[in-house]
């Protein structure tokens, strides 16, 4: 019997190389490209598609290719897994105290700063519309539980995440640049100082408890109080789509010191239960790495194309004449109403809403809605351009 000597035995399997941390720098690029160019593109086809279309697409899909490519288990590496439920509700209802007692009175006071120009310009309520019932759901839905999903995978679970240095050391830097980031990507001067804080927040939530979910829901609760504060006000404004009233600021001042109230209970809850706060820290990079090899980028591209393809390709086939329509209103856009415009005026926009709705049926020619379109706007135009 011969016995094996060192070299002749078989040689053993190479361990893998160590996981260093991501250099966020090249997805954060091109997810900014694809989030002006194409995303853009999608919302002005058809906003209730471009929200969910951008959302899903460019930032969850572009981040799961990215991390896939890099030998990561993307629900892992960004703190999707494990889902606790404590850290989740807490986040939640840290969201909604935050809103009352620092987003409201921020957003409130920038309002004040800026010219009614920029108010105008950058009014996210110009979302709503023109929306059919099913529209508005997919909206609702897309800016309560797409955005803050997909959001903060990108956001926290790639970009803080790669930009944050091993402990010891402050991720300080990480958190206020992540906010600085994820604010000046929805291209909104107005609310810029709003959604810094707000980054803070998510990025906070997300160091403290190792988790993205507490982000997520601090992130829904915003959205879905915010939107829910909108169309109730909506509702209530008086002359139909006549602008609301100015905010009074008493209301203002009490509506943050009820939230502070909250923020200072939410407090006392973690003192007395740090269950709220699950494991805290990151998870080892290594429990992050995913099994077998990593596939080839086309490999991993190919089925986020080809998906973001059909969907494009069954949007012009379901709602070919309302995307027609929504090109169409972006080349002649009509000033929004005031609280004081004349009641003929009113009058008129109703019924060229109507004529909208009308023409996206298929019930009068799309030449009727749109000569009409192009009178009113050209009409106003002139007015618009004096405020500015």
């Amino acid at each position: 019997m011969v016995e094996e000597t060192p070299s002749s035995a078989a040689p053993l399997p190479e361990s893998p190389a160590p996981l260093e941390p991501l250099a966020p720098a090249i997805p954060t690029v091109i997810a900014l490209a694809l989030f002006i160019v194409v995303g853009g593109a999608a919302q002005l086809a058809n906003a209730a598609f471009g929200v969910w279309f951008t959302e899903v697409f460019i930032f969850l899909g572009l981040g799961w290719v990215f991390l896939r490519a890099k030998g990561f288990r993307p629900a892992v590496y960004t703190g999707l897994l494990p889902l606790r439920s404590a850290p989740t509700l807490f986040g939640f209802a840290v969201g909604v105290a935050n809103f009352f007692a620092l987003v409201v009175p921020i957003q409130y006071a920038a309002q004040q700063l800026v010219p009614p120009w920029m108010r105008e310009m950058f009014d996210a309520s110009h979302l709503f519309d023109s929306q059919s019932s099913v529209e508005m759901a997919l909206i609702l839905g897309g800016v309560t539980i797409g955005a803050p999903l997909c959001e903060e995978f990108f956001f926290r679970g790639i970009l803080q995440k790669g930009l944050t240095p091993p402990a010891p050391a402050s991720a300080t830097r990480a958190l206020v640049i992540t906010a600085v980031i994820f604010s000046a990507f929805h291209l909104d001067p107005v609310g810029f100082l709003a959604r810094v804080e707000l980054g803070l927040l998510f990025g906070w939530l997300y160091l403290r408890t190792g988790s993205l979910w507490p982000g997520m829901a601090a992130h829904a609760a915003n959205n879905l109080v915010s939107t829910v504060l909108y169309l109730i006000a909506s509702r209530t404004a008086a002359a139909g789509q006549a602008e609301a009233e100015t905010t009074d600021p008493r209301a203002v001042l009490g509506l943050a010191l009820v939230g502070a109230l909250g923020l200072l209970a939410l407090k006392s809850v973690a003192r007395f239960s740090p269950s709220v706060w699950g494991r805290g820290g990151d998870a080892p990079l290594e429990e992050a790495r995913a099994p077998g090899g990593t596939p080839s980028l086309p490999r991993l591209v190919l089925p986020w194309v080809v998906a973001s393809t059909v969907s494009l390709v069954g949007l012009g086939a379901v709602d070919k004449r309302g995307v027609a329509l929504s090109l169409f209103d972006v080349v002649y856009p009509l000033p929004k109403l005031q609280k004081d415009a004349a009641p003929g005026l009113v009058a008129e926009r109703a019924a060229l809403k109507q004529a909208r709705a009308a023409a996206r049926r298929g019930s009068i020619p799309m030449e009727a809605y749109e000569e009409e379109r192009r009178r009113q706007s050209e009409a106003y135009k002139p007015k618009a351009e004096l405020k500015h």
